[in-house]
């Protein structure tokens, strides 16, 4: 009968696969097996010799330690992207989508971290830790000058922030959401709507965008315009349409194109007429709004591709002082339809 009080040890877990084990079962040298798994381009490698050491890896189950492999390189291949929430709609997400599929081809290893509840400071250090090549600083966090040495000194080649200025030692990729609410604001003078509600949307990490929109919209001269606030939710639509009367506007700009159906469908179904009563203006240019009735007037936004910026990264990394300071992301466009 066992002794309960004294249960039996483990066993001991099998070491991992090395490098070694695998030029054995390939019967090539460990170098081949380092230049094939870790994708070198500058060492002339045979396919089939490349097949074989892969078909070998993936027998034995052998990966690469990452820690050793950055010791080698002298950084890592970790691109930081810190994020606390899902930003601004469908546009933004394939964009960022495309992008992590681009570095990745590039033989980058992008990393996501939320940083939501951290100082400035607190974050950075907290980015540091992971000994990022790259961080591409989407503007929740805002960064100083100071925050960008302590990524340099952590072994960071590049620091690219989003936003309307240049922080001093990073690259500024700059979104002018400002000009998209300016656009949308005229399009709305021009047809002859001066009391204009642009929707700032409730849910948080929106403000990156909302807030800039709302500020473009606001150096239009033509028109006076009254910030409303709304939740992603029939609840909070219905609630805005159902005041409508009282607000006296004639023209709203909903922040974009998925806030311009909620808030359209409200106020139809309180009996608002659209455009006779309200003209609503959306952006992005979503297919959602060439598919409602009536189809949604919107500001086209010119993103650069994914695999444009994963460039750029990669470029900032393997040459920092052949980088420009400023990139400028997106042009936009007044897209008019029926709603207007």
């Amino acid at each position: 009968m066992p002794d309960s009080t004294n249960p039996p040890n483990p066993p001991t877990p099998p070491n991992p696969p090395t490098s070694a084990d695998v030029a054995r079962l390939a019967g090539v040298s460990r170098a081949t097996v380092s230049y094939v798994l870790n994708n070198a381009e500058a060492v002339r490698i045979s396919e089939p010799t490349r097949r074989k050491v892969r078909a070998a890896a993936e027998e034995l189950g052998y990966v690469p330690h990452a820690a050793a492999r950055s010791l080698r390189a002298g950084h890592t291949r970790i691109v930081l992207l810190p994020t606390s929430h899902v930003p601004a709609g469908p546009l933004y997400s394939t964009f960022l989508n495309e992008l992590q599929w681009a570095l990745r081809r590039l033989d980058y290893t992008v990393v996501q971290y939320g940083s939501l509840g951290l100082t400035g400071d607190e974050a950075v250090r907290a980015w540091a830790e992971l000994r990022p090549v790259a961080v591409i600083s989407l503007g929740e966090t805002a960064l100083s000058p100071h925050n960008v040495d302590t990524l340099k000194r952590a072994g960071a080649r590049a620091v690219l922030t989003l936003g309307p200025e240049r922080v001093a030692g990073a690259h500024a990729l700059v979104m002018d959401q400002a000009e998209v609410g300016a656009l949308a604001a005229a399009h709305l003078a021009g047809r002859g709507r001066r009391r204009i509600g642009v929707v700032v949307p409730e849910e948080p990490g929106l403000d990156l965008f909302s807030g800039p929109r709302l500020a473009g919209a606001r150096t239009v001269p033509e028109v006076e315009v009254t910030p409303l606030a709304l939740a992603y939710t029939e609840e909070s639509a219905a609630a805005l349409a159902a005041r409508w009367g009282e607000l006296g506007l004639d023209g709203v700009f909903a922040y974009n194109d998925e806030y311009a159906v909620l808030l359209m469908r409200a106020l139809l179904d309180a009996g608002v007429r659209v455009p006779e009563d309200v003209a609503v203006m959306g952006a992005d240019d979503l297919l959602i709004g060439r598919l409602v009735r009536p189809r949604l007037s919107s500001v086209r936004i010119e993103m650069p591709s994914g695999e444009w910026l994963a460039g750029l990264v990669d470029r900032a990394v393997r040459v920092p002082s052949a980088m420009a300071e400023r990139y400028d992301l997106t042009g936009a466009a007044a897209v008019p339809r029926e709603s207007t």
